[in-house]
């Protein structure tokens, strides 16, 4: 049971199922204290009153609790038939939970209740573990209490030395760190509530530094087991285009990478880094550069991108970019086809073509590369790691590969989940690029929105109204776009207007063709889901209206409004809301209001969604943690991070004295988990 309900399948599986909380005996509240801002409390009082009432689905139980000061509802809508059996009406009890008011009165639903005794007369805290349990562990009598006693009869039996040190003894000593024995017993049974704190800190770190440990030796042992071609010079192409074409002076966030580039590709091993920078940092012309140094270097160089329309939009920059240059750059998507891609072939093949930008087709078998010494993948989290592999495969020795994103990671999300990973990031925008003017309204605003579009495009702008695409249904999607749309046409007729419209359930080639008609301006409007969220370059654009703003998550609405303000004109962003949105959709639209800074917004997602429901997190058990947390535990998961890097510098193979120990218990974990690496 306690396999199939929590995963305990050994002794230390038990020893590492920590108590959520502890209940400390000697804080008892009045039943009267509870207010309505009042979230968890802890009362004790005489059960009374206890009955079923309702049928069917609306069966629920409950009782009252009485104090000298008052009452309190109790109610149970499951494990009614576990209540009825254990629960002695007039008995006292010690119940804890979240308190709400129903009808006025205060109420505590499925609270926690146990037998009350009082607090030891010794005047010390009396601390109680309470254990996460599940209803069918309660209804076999396996409830938080009694998993408290096997963990106290474990805890009587297990010596220090089976809880051997695992943390190097200097680093236990400058931290002040209780040994791991101590720490476990601790954890669940603390001798005082500092106790509990210095085990918390001390087990805490240890699951930090453990990790950023494995990540480091990774990391270290792909940069000395992988070869890697070499870029020894920065030759002619580079130096005349930054001295002759560069379009702008470069950020110093862009001259920082492109040196960490340049170091990377100079070593003689792979080159694996990702390049994370907010929308508008300028990550294409960084990759340009790199591109022109490959080529300096007799190399070429392919650049992946997720879409069709996003593959052309770089191609077209490039191209733009390199025409007063010697550099012959191809586009390589689904839908080049005969000589054309036949010409193709044949350049990347006899190295006439310097450079490729494609979709998926660019890992087809038929691609061959003569010397492909650089692969450049952007919004890297939408293609699969067995897809990129493949084009790794291309060449003799792997080529340097640089991954982008204009999806923020947060930096200890970074740390965590990425942290096998070198990564460079891009918090400057180049000059000239205006913020975004970002601001809610309600729907009965409607029309001043619409006026306030209809003003923008008779100074000849366009706009983009893009409504939500709900995941558990394509057909209510559909719907709510369709009738979108039809509203859009409403408050802007044709032919006085011309209007695009892009959604999933379209034929590709009719999608494109619609896309390219805003791109170029035959439309003045763009009605979509959120299709349109990475890659859409169209600087002409200047309004977005996001309707059901409050049904989008944080991280989305940021790459939406990065689709406008990409010209030199004003942009806006305005978020349509109803007037029922949740405290936490009010609290997104809030921060999307206050700034256009993608990593801020990035750390605030992160506190409100948590790290397992960032999109594309991609080593989900360098997440799971017990006690830690990435967004409470920042301070001490950079002390872990800088100990971590230092011990590995100093010894990578953790073969000094004060390392073994270390080195011993990796090893016996690694047998349990595999380490992920990257492609």
């Amino acid at each position: 049971m306690l396999r199939k309900e929590l995963g305990i399948f050994t002794m230390g599986d038990l020893l590492d199922h920590f108590p959520n909380r502890h209940i400390d005996k000697t804080k008892v509240s009045r039943i009267a204290d509870i207010r309505p801002d009042t979230e968890y409390i802890q009362v004790a009082g005489i059960l009374r009153n206890m009955q079923v009432i309702g049928d069917k689905r609306a069966r629920r139980m409950v009782a009252v609790l009485q104090d000298e000061s008052g009452l309190l509802e109790l109610a149970w809508f499951q494990g009614i038939s576990w209540v009825q059996k254990t629960l002695v009406e007039g008995q006292r009890y010690l119940v804890f939970g979240r308190t709400g008011f129903f009808n006025g009165k205060a109420q505590m639903v499925h609270p926690e209740l146990e037998v009350y005794v009082p607090a030891k007369a010794d005047g010390k805290a009396y601390l109680e573990p309470v254990y996460p349990a599940t209803e069918k562990l309660k209804a076999r009598g396996l409830n938080g209490r009694q998993l408290g006693k096997l963990t106290y009869q474990l805890l009587s039996q297990v010596k220090p030395d089976d809880l051997a040190e695992n943390l190097p003894e200097d680093i236990c000593r400058q931290l002040q760190l209780m040994n791991r024995y101590e720490a476990y017993s601790n954890i669940h049974f603390p001798v005082s509530p500092q106790a509990y704190q210095d085990a918390l800190k001390r087990l805490k770190f240890e699951e930090l530094f453990m990790s950023q440990i494995r990540l480091n030796l990774v990391r270290m042992e792909r940069h000395q087991a992988s070869r890697g071609v070499v870029f020894e010079k920065v030759g002619t192409l580079f130096n005349e285009f930054y001295a002759h074409h560069l379009p702008f002076e470069l950020t110093g966030a862009q001259k920082r990478v492109i040196r960490e580039i340049r170091t990377d590709t100079g070593k003689g091993h792979q080159m694996n880094r990702l390049l994370q920078g907010d929308v508008g940092s300028g990550k294409t012309m960084v990759a340009l550069l790199s591109m022109l140094l490959a080529a300096d270097n007799g190399y070429q160089s392919c650049m992946m991108a997720p879409t069709e329309i996003l593959a052309q939009q770089h191609y077209a920059g490039l191209k733009d970019l390199l025409k007063d240059m010697p550099v012959e750059i191809a586009l390589l998507t689904g839908s080049v086809k005969g000589a054309a891609r036949k010409r193709i072939l044949k350049g990347l093949l006899e190295d006439s073509i310097h450079f490729v930008v494609g979709t998926h087709a660019v890992i087809e078998d038929v691609v061959q590369f003569k010397n492909l010494g650089l692969v450049v993948v952007d919004e890297q989290h939408r293609f699969g790691v067995a897809q990129r592999a493949r084009l790794w495969e291309k060449a003799a020795i792997p080529p340097h590969v640089l991954v982008m994103t204009a999806t923020p990671i947060p930096r200890t999300l970074a740390m965590t989940a990425y942290g096998d990973l070198d990564y460079s990031v891009m918090d400057e925008l180049p000059p000239g690029r205006q913020p975004i003017t970002t601001v809610h309204r309600y729907e009965q605003a409607r029309a001043s929105v619409m006026d306030f579009v209809k003003t923008e495009i008779s100074k000849g702008r366009q706009a983009y109204f893009i409504y939500p695409l709900i995941e558990e249904s394509e057909k209510l999607s559909y719907e709510d776009l369709m009738q979108g749309y039809e509203q859009v046409k409403s408050f802007f007729p044709e032919p006085k207007y011309r209007i695009s419209m892009v959604h999933g359930r379209q034929p590709a080639e009719q999608k494109d063709t619609n896309m390219q008609r805003f791109v170029q301006g035959d439309t003045q409007i763009m009605v979509s889901t959120t299709v349109i969220e990475v890659g859409v370059n169209v600087p002409n654009a200047t309004v977005m209206v996001i309707e059901s703003a409050e049904k989008f998550g944080l991280s989305q609405l940021h790459q939406l409004r990065g689709r406008v303000g990409r010209g030199t004109e004003k942009s806006f962003c305005i978020l349509l809301t109803g007037s029922k949105a949740s405290r936490e959709a009010r609290e997104r639209i809030k921060i999307m209001c206050a700034t256009n800074d993608g990593f801020k917004i990035a750390e605030k997602d992160l506190e409100i969604r948590g790290p397992g429901d960032i999109d594309g997190t991609r080593q989900s058990g360098a997440l799971n943690f017990k006690v830690a947390s990435i967004v409470n535990d920042k301070e001490l998961l950079e002390l872990a991070r800088n100990l971590a890097e230092k011990r590995c510098e100093e010894d990578p193979t953790l073969d000094m004295a004060k390392n073994l120990q270390l080195k011993k218990y990796l090893r016996s974990q690694k047998r349990k988990n595999e380490w992920g690496k990257i492609s």
